[in-house]
């Protein structure tokens, strides 16, 4: 039996991989969410009454919610500790995804705005969310970090194919890379795995209401990665990724080298 704690478990990505992982019911799974209620009522309709799915509230923007949080878990789980620690909850905004940075320079308050709370939820909620829960981590036997990053924060796919979009959340998934790499130099030799990884483009409803401005520079991004990647035929649905992004953790190792990585859902640079 292996024990997860997953944030931003409520939908998308989060939700899939309480459901698939959940379906082993010897796995223990907690889901953090911020609407504890409701997502307790979608777990009870297409999950079922799953004795080994726990969901507790956390917001990556209250430190009071996620020690509560860690507190909770840890009566829970008890010596058993956390196997797989997964920083999955994430600030997606839409307010630089369709427009290069410099289109955004006359809007000044709502960058400001956008930044301020992109790296309050996106890294400084998980540094907070690491530290909170790593003693509980450090009692499990599988030891490892997961962060679900994305592949905007890497340096030559921006460079390379020109992606001018979504400026500000790659900055802060760039950033969280380095947080993860930084834990690894600190955790590293107590065996606990720190790992960024990238689940490639996943169809979990970013774009359902977007204007046709929006969509034009959508086109344009996915344009790029169709050039990136040929094969590339669009967004993968969300239950046929979790499985590729699960046997990528399961094989990552500090013994392979993959301690502090930013890698793809293959397990290497190719994000597509």
């Amino acid at each position: 039996m292996s024990v997860y704690v997953i944030t931003g478990a409520s939908k998308g990505i989060g939700f899939e991989f309480v459901k698939q992982i959940s379906d082993d019911p010897k796995n223990l799974v907690i889901g953090l969410v911020r609407d504890k209620a409701a997502t307790e009522e979608k777990v009870a309709a297409e999950l079922g009454d799953r004795s080994n799915v726990h969901i507790l509230h956390a917001d990556l923007t209250s430190y009071a919610s996620l020690k509560q949080a860690a507190a909770d878990t840890a009566k829970i789980v008890g010596e058993r500790g956390i196997d797989y620690l997964v920083a999955n909850g994430a600030f997606p905004s839409h307010f630089d995804a369709y427009d290069p940075i410099g289109a955004l320079g006359d809007k000044v308050e709502e960058l400001e705005d956008v930044s301020l709370k992109l790296f309050q939820t996106n890294v400084v909620g998980n540094i907070h969310y690491f530290n909170l829960f790593l003693p509980l981590v450090m009692k499990g036997k599988v030891k490892k970090v997961i962060t679900i990053s994305s592949g905007h924060a890497d340096l030559d796919l921006i460079n390379d194919l020109e992606i001018e979009t979504s400026a500000l959340y790659s900055a802060s998934k760039a950033a969280m890379n380095v947080i993860v790499a930084k834990f690894n130099a600190q955790y590293k030799k107590d065996g606990v795995l720190f790992v960024s990884i990238s689940p490639g483009v996943v169809e979990v409803g970013h774009f359902v209401n977007v204007t046709p401005e929006q969509t034009q520079g959508l086109m344009g991004f996915m344009g790029k990665l169709s050039t990136y990647a040929p094969h590339f035929k669009g967004p993968t649905p969300v239950d046929e990724a979790i499985p590729r992004i699960k046997s990528t953790w399961e094989k990552a190792s500090i013994e392979s080298g993959y301690g502090g990585a930013f890698i793809s859902q293959f397990g290497n640079k190719q994000w597509l």
